[in-house]
């Protein structure tokens, strides 16, 4: 061995050296590629607004930059998907059964926890064959608008907000800071778009345009902003 790889070796036994890949392709195995999106919920008085970039990326390819990556569960139950798009869209597709079959058998509108749940015990005990991090949101007659964040592996928790996906790492100041209880319907989804789009010009691995979901009791409200209109960019 070379003076200079025992060098690299030792630097990077110390975390001093760097190859030139991020911490989250460095650790990658063989014939995977990094993905990366960026994700968001808030829960307001009276429902919820979800938002998602549409960028799809493999490595350093773009796969698809108009990807939809807010898929419906139920009537007013919605989840954002990142990690795999494989793994999530097959995810969401058990779940909405489940959903769909549980609604039949009760007569009633599962909740929003209930889908929370099933997408948890899927992601958990398929945790060494899945890369997927989700967030539920939704309103439902017994808790209103409740957002649950589950992380790759499986953990599962409510939360008043959640961000998620390469691009949240930027955004986490911004949101904190801006971010307050009570917030209004126009609030939350301005502060959607606005963190959203932030995280957007910072990661490469998430752009495109934004898309946006607001559950309420009475509808579902989608929009999207194309990429020459974002309120933040470079």
């Amino acid at each position: 061995m070379s003076a200079m790889s025992q060098t690299q070796q030792q630097l990077t036994m110390m975390g001093e050296y760097h190859d030139g890949k991020s911490a989250e392709t460095r650790l990658l195995r063989p014939g995977e590629v990094s993905t990366g999106t960026t994700i968001m919920a808030i829960a307001f008085d009276g429902g919820v607004v979800l938002g998602a970039d549409s960028r799809v990326s493999t490595g350093s390819y773009v796969a698809n930059r108009t990807s939809d990556k807010i898929s419906q569960l139920h009537d007013h139950i919605w989840c954002c998907r990142s990690g795999s798009a494989a793994d999530t869209q097959a995810l969401t597709d058990y779940v909405r059964h489940y959903l769909s079959q549980l609604a039949v058998e009760t007569g009633r509108v599962p909740t929003v926890k209930t889908a929370a749940h099933l997408m948890r015990r899927l992601c958990y005990e398929n945790k060494d064959n899945l890369m997927a991090g989700v967030i539920v949101g939704g309103w439902d007659p017994v808790a209103g608008g409740s957002v649950y964040n589950i992380a790759l592996g499986g953990t599962c928790i409510e939360m008043p907000f959640a961000i998620g996906g390469s691009g949240s790492t930027y955004i986490y100041g911004l949101v904190d800071s801006e971010w307050k209880d009570g917030m209004g319907r126009e609030e939350a989804l301005s502060l959607v778009k606005t963190a959203i789009s932030h995280a957007m010009a910072r990661d490469g691995s998430s752009g495109g345009i934004i898309r946006t979901v607001t559950v309420t009791e009475g509808d579902n409200d989608r929009e999207y902003i194309p990429g020459d209109k974002l309120p933040y960019g470079p």
